[in-house]
């Protein structure tokens, strides 16, 4: 595993998994160990998924010390006020049953943005939070609300793929060192991506498939992704870019 370090010196690793309609207890849960297990070390969640418990109840079980996993979760759109947000992050902490969390996101821009961000600023200074971020900002939503921040985001967690490259954001966020984070990684699984004749020349050339191409040219370029597959063996491939180089070109 690689890792990057965040504006607020903290790492985080550069892959990890999603755990977005894996609505199932059991099989959440599962699938949360399963990765874990195979070698991830982030795992995502949110309010809005329906599993932090079931993503909480694999973290405490896992066998590994809490500080080597690095947990995220997003407060929902219906908490978006100073008040909300207090209230939500405490559920959420409820639900996952941690001391604290890794990662803490606004996971859409809508509502009381600026009182829900200075909630997330209170449990950070307060040590319930390591790191603050936002989700779904585009480069004029950033431009509207995080001037009125005290602290900058950590990470923006966006759609990005190389169907989908947010350029534009990036260089946006990169003055400040805020991170993207893709999900999506891997277009939706789009047929025309995965078999695009340059991803296919690569993963021949590589001796890799295309996810992994995609993933590895992600993380070349500065990204951190959130592949998602409930399958242990696709989880393997997904990790496994890290033994491999794309040229510049």
């Amino acid at each position: 595993m690689e890792y990057v370090t965040l504006n607020n010196g903290v790492k985080m690793p550069q892959l990890g998994f999603g755990t977005y309609q894996i609505k199932d207890p059991a099989e959440c849960e599962r699938a949360v160990r399963d990765a874990i297990d195979v070698g991830y070390r982030l795992i995502d969640t949110a309010a809005s998924y329906g599993n932090e418990e079931a993503v909480g109840k694999a973290v405490r079980e896992c066998g590994l010390p809490r500080e080597e996993l690095f947990v995220t979760t997003k407060l929902w759109i219906s908490d978006a006020s100073c008040e909300g947000a207090k209230r939500g992050f405490q559920a959420s902490m409820d639900r996952l049953g941690l001391d604290y969390l890794d990662l803490y996101l606004l996971h859409q821009p809508y509502g009381d943005v600026a009182g829900a961000w200075k909630a997330l600023e209170e449990a950070k200074a307060a040590g319930r939070i390591k790191s603050i971020g936002v989700s779904n900002m585009t480069p004029g939503i950033w431009n509207t609300f995080v001037p009125q921040f005290e602290t900058l985001p950590a990470v923006n967690q966006v759609e990005c793929n190389p169907f989908f490259q947010q350029r534009e954001l990036r260089a946006l966020l990169a003055k400040d060192d805020v991170r993207i984070e893709a999900y999506q990684p891997l277009g939706h699984g789009d047929a025309s991506l995965l078999s695009h004749p340059v991803i296919a020349g690569l993963a021949e050339k590589y001796g890799k498939n295309a996810g992994q191409i995609i993933l590895r040219f992600e993380v070349q370029d500065g990204l951190i992704v959130l592949p998602k597959s409930t399958n242990p063996q696709h989880m393997a491939e997904n990790l496994e870019i890290f033994d491999f180089a794309l040229t510049q070109e």
